[in-house]
């Protein structure tokens, strides 16, 4: 499979909030966008956003432990990419693994010399902009999509 070209979200999924994120045309920067609050609305508006940047693909964050494996919060995650997948209906849903996101997101934005109260509204922007920019070196590097798709319909 090679490079193919279009726009893609990177999501960081949170209890509080969503970040997000996409890229160029060309997948060779991801930047953020903005912070969804989570709850009953979040998936619209992440429908919305995928409309608007016209999408090919959502990249979800799944947070596995340091060990590999997936706890609770992998299964939220893991839900929360099904109903987005489906409400999606056309525009492919990954997971990513997302170990170290925040935390890389955290550095970029202290060595930007943002403090941590200054960045908390950003933060999880920062992280789906790691996630995003991982899976776009990553299918650019392997010529194939990272992670796992998510069916869009129950299985």
């Amino acid at each position: 499979m090679s490079w193919r070209r279009g726009r893609r979200l990177g999501v960081d999924v949170g209890d509080a909030r969503i970040g997000v994120a996409t890229c160029d045309p060309d997948g060779m920067l991801a930047t953020p966008v903005e912070t969804v609050p989570a709850g009953p609305d979040a998936i619209a508006r992440l429908v919305t956003l995928a409309a608007e940047y016209e999408a090919l693909e959502v990249v979800v964050g799944l947070p596995l432990g340091m060990s590999g494996r997936e706890g609770p919060a992998a299964a939220k995650v893991r839900a929360f990419a099904q109903s987005l997948a489906v409400a999606l209906d056309g525009v492919s849903v990954r997971l990513i693994d997302e170990r170290l996101s925040t935390v890389a997101g955290q550095a970029q934005l202290h060595a930007s010399g943002r403090s941590v109260k200054s960045s908390r509204s950003v933060i999880d922007q920062a992280a789906a902009v790691v996630i995003l920019q991982s899976a776009i070196d990553a299918e650019r590097s392997h010529g194939v999509a990272p992670g796992e798709a998510v069916e869009g319909k129950d299985a």
